[in-house]
């Protein structure tokens, strides 16, 4: 008896290899120009999904195209002590730096207790230990208002106070463009580093919190003073960090949250949440219930799973910051006497 039943039958299957390496997934797919091979440059987010991975990079060689992916993303978190900044990028874990330097400007999200907070505290011991101009904002007057015992003169709380030092770091950041194009070794597509000066760093937390404090006229004031850092910062090395429980559209408009090309999430948020912070994705967004634990942006492309450095119990911010400021101190002045004797043996010689 004749039935209307069909079988399918797979008649085509493309060559495919993987390989585990390094905790990488790779897979190779080969480009042989069947009709199926555009779906096939199409699989990341299935990958991802489907072996709870984090797709790190795409790329086309010798006829196949390559997906890698990374699996168990724990295993590369690292210690504060390794969050170092190293010509013009930050290590935040062992496979995702912050390159400030190309990437500019970071944008932090998280509720109560994702560890938000200590997060902060963590990229500020290591831009002080670098040497970096850093400026405190907390309109909340929390944990990083403390910092005004050790980074004294560079942390405000006050609304006065965080207006003036906007205004101020966007008047440095134009005199320091001024002074970039009159320096006698200026070259065009030259940085703020390449003519020596050290990175400027205005930490900003709670800012969405912040904006909803201000009168409609002192609002768009503060908004102008954050769009110049964040739209001309980057040559000049003046750079924003700014902090939100939730990174609400209505005060980074005009195009100001592209800008921040480092993006974090840490803790739980909700999915409107993750639209305002990453926009537009197809990502699936696991919760773990891991102090510090979330997903970044780093400028690639791809969102992937992120641990902020382990901090040791009974780790004191305030004194690890001291020192690192001392250390930095002591350096600049080393190196200050160094040049003075340099000079003076040059004198004695002429």
């Amino acid at each position: 008896r004749i039935t209307d039943r069909m079988v399918q039958k797979i008649t085509y299957f493309p060559r495919f290899y993987y390989r585990v390496k390094d905790g990488h997934i790779i897979i190779k797919i080969a480009m042989d120009m069947s009709r199926f091979q555009s779906r096939f440059m199409e699989l990341g987010k299935e990958f991802e999904n489907g072996f709870f991975c984090d797709l790190v990079s795409t790329d086309m060689e010798d006829g196949f195209f390559t997906y890698k992916l990374l699996y168990d993303a724990g295993k590369n978190r690292i210690s504060i002590d390794d969050a170092v900044v190293n010509k013009g990028s930050m290590k935040l874990m062992k496979h995702i730096d912050w390159a400030f330097d190309k990437l500019p400007h970071m944008l932090i999200s998280g509720g109560t207790g994702g560890g938000k907070t200590y997060f902060i505290l963590t990229l500020v011991k290591s831009l002080v230990a670098s040497g970096a101009d850093v400026r405190i904002l907390d309109p909340k007057n929390a944990d990083l208002a403390d910092l005004e015992e050790v980074l004294k003169g560079k942390v405000f709380s006050r609304k006065n106070g965080i207006m003036m030092t906007l205004r101020k770091s966007v008047e440095d950041m134009m005199k320091r463009m001024d002074d970039m194009k009159s320096h006698p070794n200026y070259r065009t597509g030259e940085n703020y580093a390449y003519l020596g000066y050290e990175p400027v760093f205005i930490i900003f937390d709670e800012y969405v919190a912040f904006m909803d404090m201000l009168n409609f006229k002192e609002r768009e004031i503060a908004i102008q003073d954050i769009k110049q850092i964040v739209m001309l910062g980057r040559q000049a090395g003046f750079f924003l960090v700014a902090g939100a429980q939730r990174p609400d559209a209505k005060y980074f408009a005009d195009g100001i949250r592209d800008q921040f090309n480092f993006r974090v999430s840490l803790g739980k948020m909700s999915e409107t949440g993750y639209g305002m912070l990453f926009g537009d994705t197809d990502k699936k967004f696991v919760e773990k219930d891991i102090k510090g634990r979330g997903y970044a942006y780093a400028g690639s492309g791809n969102i992937m799973e992120f641990y902020s450095p382990l901090i040791p119990s009974g780790y004191d911010f305030l004194e690890e910051i001291r020192l690192a400021k001392e250390g930095t101190q002591g350096a600049q002045a080393a190196t200050a006497a160094s040049g003075s004797e340099s000079a003076q043996v040059t004198t004695e010689e002429e």
